[in-house]
């Protein structure tokens, strides 16, 4: 059953929540580039995306690729809580003998398309998935959830040049925008900007949204494309490490677990 958007904000806090827990336990990184797109997942899979839980190898199923692989934290945690497997395997996260790694692995794991980890894989590979299924007229839909200081890699702008020369129009980017990328901001590192016209100028259609809005995320990602014969990117605008006021926009979290008095601080801020 879909969620309504109350349900979805609750659901992203509780990806928040999970999150926090999973990084302290297994001394694991990447608490902020997580925190950031917990609204992204629970939009996508509480109410857009088209699976069952019962068969995740559904031949029908809509597909969805976390490029962005260092928070594959936030996509176990929402299957799990999805109904995938018990969120009591969460517990588990990047510790010594768990299917559960650090970046986002499709081994043992039902629900997960793919294994990501190197950035600049997960759209190259979903364009392709998507054009093979353009070419047998099947009618699932496929969704890539990408950092924006992976734009950097020019792998992804040749899959961008080829999703809108094959008129790709069942493929859905959403880059995390948050504009913090390893330890400077991404127009320190590689400028981006103007990165919404960047996407146009390939043949994309582009919407920028509140990426922690999740009644706008909806409204972008539950639109139709029938009508459309170009790929949409969602620019999805974010702050790394939302939910934590002492995580936001501070870089530091792209690498540090949540320990002690800065873990109960956390926690305490997420259960308000």
């Amino acid at each position: 059953m879909k969620k309504n958007i109350n349900e979805l904000i609750h659901l992203a806090n509780k990806l928040r929540k999970h999150a926090v827990q999973m990084t302290s336990s297994g001394s694991s990184s990447h608490v902020g580039s997580i925190l950031s797109i917990a609204d992204i997942l629970a939009v996508l899979y509480g109410s857009i995306l088209k699976f069952k839980v019962k068969n995740p190898s559904w031949p029908n199923r809509d597909r969805f690729i976390l490029s962005k692989g260092h928070a594959g934290a936030g996509v176990y945690a929402v299957l799990a809580e999805s109904g995938f497997f018990s969120v009591d395997i969460l517990k588990t996260h990047y510790q010594n003998g768990s299917d559960l790694s650090g970046h986002v692995s499709h081994k043992g794991i039902p629900g997960v398309e793919f294994s990501t980890g190197s950035l600049g894989h997960g759209l190259p590979v979903i364009t392709g998935m998507a054009l093979a299924a353009k070419i047998n007229n099947q009618k699932h839909r496929y969704f890539v959830l990408m950092s924006d200081g992976e734009c950097n890699e020019g792998s992804n702008w040749e899959a961008i040049m080829f999703a809108a020369h094959h008129n790709l129009n069942n493929l859905i980017a959403v880059v995390d925008r948050n504009m913090l990328q390893s330890i400077y901001s991404t127009e320190e590192t590689v400028k981006l900007e103007p990165f919404s016209e960047k996407w146009r100028s390939f043949g994309w259609e582009v919407e920028e949204v509140d990426g922690h809005s999740c009644q706008d995320l909806f409204n972008s990602l539950s639109k139709g494309r029938q009508n459309s014969d170009k790929p949409l990117c969602i620019i999805a605008k974010t702050i790394k490490g939302k939910g934590v006021s002492f995580m936001e926009n501070n870089i530091l979290w792209h690498y540090r677990s949540p320990k002690g008095d800065e873990f109960n601080e956390a926690m305490k801020e997420l259960d308000n």
